[in-house]
Formats: structure tokens, C-alpha cells, sequence
């Protein structure tokens, strides 16, 4: 399960990451949180998650062309680094009291272009820390952090803004930014990864999407991302309005149900941490892609707030297993020159998707309420999956049978 932390320099960033994810998982809560009570909007809780996904969609696809052609330890260096000089001014201004929800949006913005190079940057380094044998399981754990993080870090904003403030979530979050530089600097390469090349920006990025879309087992990942990643990854802008207006809970119910979807995405990574020595699992993937959806359809029938934790639960371990095995299906088997290019296209899909998700799921809350956060989101996944599937009837046959060969 634990093979890829062999690997001494992976150690040092799995750690530094441990600490880091922790701090942007209490800083998203206690943002969201914060921002629900300036506004009072669901609408606006979307903007404000858009507004950080948004440069995503205009920048990681460039991103990608830059990752290729320089060393990934330094663009991390630049990239977190920049993510602690956010953190000390949202501090600061929920501390004096002067935050405004522009001041909020403009630094969600700022977050928004870092993770346009971070994300990518991260996903496509596991390889050059862990090497192709231990590919799947330094994906899996990986993604362990990320769980990791899922859970404690909403229970520990909960915790901080009840019996502290707001403003102290931020100050946690970035003096965890020092921990990922610290493991960083640590992180000594013998071969750095990196193809500078002659082509334009643009050219390059091409080839990427070429690649893409020439080989069939990720294209088809692209477009279920493209649905599912667009419309039941919208837990940070659904889960607070559904605590207060159907559980009529505060911020303890919101901390903790995000948390509960944690619980579920931290057993499905360690299951697929267990899985990795198998390879790509695409029989389940294709289970959980339609399982997700009709998990938040089911959300319209749920009023009660322990019915509700089994859910986030049920719903963290789908959507994690998806995340899981559609980043392993970009990863898996792909020139070394290209995964930038490739990453940043999972990126771009993964969150680069959010701001139109956001949006229409804070309007459909202010129009009908935060009961139909959830199931407008699944009913509507459920109606694009069936086209896609249908299109991709052979490939679908092949991965629900994986027994029988692949041409």
C-alpha cells in the first residue's frame, strides 16, 4: 500500500503536502463559511468558487507547454510561495476587519492563476519522484493526502471559527504553505525532467490535445469529466447552504458534513491504494461515474442530518474513486515529453469546469432553495452520461469486461 513512500524525495513532498492540503481544506471552509455569512447568497458562494477556478480554464492548458520545458521543483517552489503571500493578506484583512466579498473575490482570482501551473505541476511530478512502477500507487496516495486533508481539515476550521475566529483559519493556512517549501528544498533530483522546446506556446499545447483526443481510453475519460466534473464536484458551494436551510445547521453541520465526504473519499484511496498493483480499474470507474450522480439525485429525499452523513460518505467514496482512476487513465502509459500538456488538459477538466458548475448550481439554489443543490446536479449528470455511453458502447464493453482484450 505504502510502496512508492520508499522513495526518499517522494517522502519529502508527500509529508510537506500532508501539512499544506490540510491549511487550503481549513482555509476553503472558513472562506466558503465567511462569505455565506457576508452575502447570505448561494449565487454568490458560486461566484466566489468560480471566480477561483476561472483562470484555470484561459491559463492551465498553456501552463501545461511551460511544466514540460522546466524544472517542476522550481515551478512548485514559485507556485507555493505565491499561495503563502495570499494567505498573509486574506489574514490580514478578516483580522482588522477591513474584508470586503471584492477583496475575497480578487484574492480567489490570485489562487485561481497559481493553480493553474500548481495543480498540473504536482500531478505530473509523482512520476519523476517515484518512477513508472510505483506510478499508480504514488497517484493513490496522493490522493490519501488530499482525503486526509478532506476530513480534518473542515472539522478543524469548524473547531477554529467556533471557538476562535474566522481569521485564525487563514492564519493556519499559511504557515502550512512552509512545510511543502520546506519538502521542496529538501528534494534532491539526479535527473530533472524538462524538454525546452523551439515551438510556440500554442503548437505545443496542440500536441497535447492531440494525444488527447487520439486515444480512445482518455478521450472517453475527458468526457465523462467533463460532465461529472462539472456538475457533482460542487460540494463547497452546495454543503453550506444545505446545512443551514435543510438541516438548519451552522458551521459545525457544514464542517462536519464536509468532513463526512472525506471519511468516504479517504476509504476509497485506500482502497485503490491496495488496487494499484492491478492497474487502471475501469470496470468501477464507469460504476462510480454513474453511482455519483445518482447518489445526488437521491438528495432530494433526505431531510435528516444522520441520513445526510451517510450520504456525504457514500458520495465522498464515488467521487474520489472517479478522481482517482480518470487521473491514473491521463497518467498511465504516456510519454514522459508530453504529461505537462496531458495533465493540464485532466486539470482543465477536473477543476477548469467548476466556474460553470458553480454557477448554475448557486442559481438553482436561489431559485428553489438548497434542498435542490444536489439532485439538480445528479438528475442532470444521469441525462448527459447516457449519450456518452451509448457513443462509446464497444470501449464500455471492453472496460465493464476487462478480461477480454483491448484493441
Amino acid at each position: 500500500m505504502f510502496s512508492s513512500l520508499r522513495e526518499k524525495n517522494f517522502r519529502y513532498f508527500w509529508i510537506g503536502q500532508c501539512i499544506s492540503v490540510m491549511g487550503t481544506w481549513i482555509q476553503r471552509t472558513a472562506q466558503t463559511w465567511l462569505v455565506y455569512q457576508m452575502t447570505k447568497s448561494a449565487f454568490l458562494v458560486g461566484l466566489l468558487s468560480a471566480c477561483q477556478f476561472l483562470p484555470i480554464l484561459g491559463l492551465t492548458l498553456v501552463a501545461g507547454s511551460l511544466i514540460d520545458r522546466h524544472p517542476k521543483r522550481r515551478i512548485l517552489m514559485i507556485t507555493q510561495a505565491g499561495f503563502l503571500v495570499l494567505g498573509v493578506i486574506m489574514t490580514v484583512i478578516v483580522m482588522t476587519g477591513v474584508v470586503q466579498y471584492w477583496m475575497v473575490l480578487a484574492i480567489a482570482l490570485g489562487y485561481g492563476v497559481l493553480q493553474s501551473f500548481d495543480t498540473p505541476t504536482r500531478q505530473s511530478f509523482v512520476v519523476e519522484l517515484v518512477g513508472r512502477k510505483n506510478l499508480m500507487n504514488g497517484i493513490s496516495l496522493n490522493s490519501t493526502i488530499f482525503n486526509l486533508a478532506k476530513i480534518a481539515g473542515p472539522s478543524l476550521a469548524g473547531l477554529l471559527m467556533v471557538k476562535f475566529s474566522v481569521g485564525i483559519c487563514f492564519l493556519v493556512d499559511a504557515i502550512s504553505y512552509l512545510a511543502v517549501l520546506g519538502g521542496l528544498f529538501l528534494i534532491k533530483q539526479t535527473k530533472v525532467v524538462a524538454t525546452p522546446s523551439k515551438k510556440r506556446l500554442w503548437a505545443d499545447v496542440k500536441d497535447g490535445l492531440k494525444y488527447v483526443w487520439s486515444h480512445a481510453g482518455i478521450r472517453m475519460s475527458a468526457e465523462l469529466m467533463l460532465i461529472v466534473s462539472t456538475l457533482n464536484f460542487n460540494n463547497n458551494v452546495i454543503i453550506p447552504i444545505y446545512a443551514n436551510q435543510v438541516l438548519g445547521g451552522g458551521a459545525d453541520i457544514y464542517a462536519n458534513l464536509l468532513s463526512a465526504t472525506g471519511i468516504g473519499s479517504l476509504a476509497a484511496a485506500f482502497l485503490m491504494s491496495c488496487l494499484s498493483r492491478f492497474g487502471l480499474q475501469r470496470n468501477i470507474y464507469l460504476w462510480v461515474a454513474v453511482g455519483t450522480a445518482g447518489l445526488q439525485a437521491a438528495m432530494f429525499f433526505v431531510r435528516s442530518y444522520p441520513l445526510a452523513m451517510v450520504m456525504m460518505v457514500l458520495i465522498g467514496f464515488c467521487n474520489m474513486i472517479f478522481l482517482n482512476q480518470s487521473n491514473a487513465s491521463f497518467q498511465f502509459d504516456i510519454p514522459n515529453e508530453l504529461r505537462g500538456r496531458i495533465m493540464s488538459v485532466y486539470v482543465l477538466l477536473n477543476q477548469g469546469t467548476t466556474p460553470v458548475g458553480s454557477i448554475y448550481v448557486g442559481s438553482v439554489m436561489d431559485a428553489l432553495t438548497g434542498l435542490w443543490g444536489f439532485p439538480s446536479c445528479g438528475i442532470l449528470a444521469l441525462v448527459l452520461l447516457v449519450p456518452v455511453l451509448l457513443a462509446n458502447r464497444q470501449l464500455v464493453e471492453r472496460w465493464l469486461h476487462p478480461n477480454l482484450k483491448e484493441s
